[in-house]
């Protein structure tokens, strides 16, 4: 398949194609599609930002279209984070105006009275993360039943994320006859016994190496001290341009990272666990409107972010495992734009950069830190920055007399 046109599909879905300007399929939409519509069960590894979601949307609904119209879920989605929940549902409805379909989406952290009025209403297409989905099954709130199509997306993050007992609930479930379609990033052992314990008969779709980043993206590394690395992200963002997402360890320092910024003149946002779905919705649109030139985000934005025109990652913390690697790297270089990569290592991280490098076969190449200003070290006890950058911002800060002074990082204390 070239051109979605070559596709037997229903008018109105022609049509909402056609009008979204969805012309030529990517790789995994051209080798996955053709199966599916045609019944069979497919898993699909692909590098992120290879135009998945369309690549399960499109067979699911010309599904629906020629089933008789009832209220009963038909088909169900899984995702690891509500906001690829969210986004996934954004760009399903890009393709039902015109028809008689609608969805659910079955999240935490958001209204369940909503939520519970979209599936009475008649649902057929609910998008879930698996707690809140297996919350609604024990309440009987839910009825997976009738339910003939499953996917399970970003399904090695699922597991990651500990979600393999929701898993099996949900899948025990559904009708034995069923359609399932499993996309991943990877296919570790873990997921490779979940196809063998509840896929059948599948056809494997395979695209480019899906434990390496993307080729379009430039991975560097900076060596550096921990009190440099604000003043040499202050560097960066002043000299390079578009748009950038920075990973911290941990929640608390992204929340001082985004105040630093703002410090400074730059606008950027933050999402992380700790802020409500109203906040992290409003994080994110704004950085796609461009309201925010960066976002700070801990590493629970690693596989929900997709927002086209990244220009750069930052991974001011090093990710905890080298996979988690490629899913910061993936928001970036996507559906075959260029994009970097700049990786903040301490000295005592060498040996981390050569596991990351010999685990996932890439090449990251280091490169020599520009002329910075002295650093002053930060005030850790409140969480002042007192570097060099900060010192110039609009707001000055003055150093508490009697407090003791140690450096400190923005990403490596408080929780994940």
């Amino acid at each position: 398949m070239t051109h979605f046109s070559e596709l037997n599909l229903r008018p109105e879905l022609r049509a909402n194609l056609e009008k979204n300007n969805f012309v030529i399929p990517t790789p995994v939409q051209a080798q996955a599609i053709p199966p599916l519509m045609a019944g069979r069960d497919v898993v699909a590894t692909a590098q992120t930002g290879t135009g998945k979601t369309l690549a399960f949307a499109i067979p699911i609904l010309e599904a629906l279209l020629a089933m008789p119209r009832s209220k009963s879920i038909k088909a169900l989605i899984l995702s690891p984070t509500r906001e690829l929940a969210i986004q996934i549902e954004e760009a399903i409805s890009e393709l039902t105006p015109g028809t008689r379909i609608t969805t659910a989406v079955v999240v935490g952290g958001m209204s369940e009275a909503r939520q519970l009025r979209d599936v009475a209403q008649g649902a057929e297409i609910v998008i879930a993360t698996p707690g809140r989905l297996c919350d609604y099954i024990d309440r009987r709130i839910i009825n997976l039943s009738e339910t003939a199509m499953i996917v399970l997306d970003e399904a090695d993050r699922m597991l990651d994320m500990g979600f393999l007992p929701s898993l099996r609930m949900i899948l025990d479930k559904l009708p034995s006859k069923r359609q399932t379609m499993l996309f991943s990033a990877t296919i570790e052992s873990s997921v490779a016994h979940l196809v063998h314990s509840y896929v059948r008969d599948h056809v494997r779709v395979e695209i480019g190496a899906s434990t390496r980043p993307a080729e379009q993206v430039d991975l560097y590394c900076f060596e550096i001290s921990e009190r440099s690395k604000f003043d040499l992200l202050l560097h960066l963002l002043r000299t390079e341009q578009g748009s950038v997402l920075v990973f911290t360890g941990t929640r608390s320092g992204a929340d001082r990272l985004a105040k630093f910024l703002s410090w400074a003149n730059i606008s950027s946002t933050v999402i992380h666990g700790d802020r409500t779905q109203s906040e992290r919705n409003q994080a994110l649109q704004g950085f796609k409107d461009g309201a925010f030139r960066v976002l700070v985000a801990t590493d629970v934005a690693a596989r929900g972010i997709h927002v086209d025109g990244i220009a750069h990652v930052v991974n001011y913390d090093l990710p905890q495992v080298p996979e988690d690697f490629i899913h910061r790297v993936g928001r970036t270089g996507r559906a075959g734009a260029r994009g970097s990569s700049w990786t903040f290592a301490l000295p005592m991280e060498r040996a981390d950069i050569r596991g990351i490098e010999k685990m996932l076969n890439i090449k990251i190449e280091y490169q020599d830190v520009p002329p910075l200003p002295q650093p002053l070290g930060l005030i850790a006890d409140d969480g002042v920055i007192s570097s060099s950058a900060a010192v110039s911002a609009p707001k000055p800060l003055e150093k508490p007399p009697a407090r003791k002074v140690r450096s400190f990082s923005p990403g490596r204390r408080g929780r994940r």
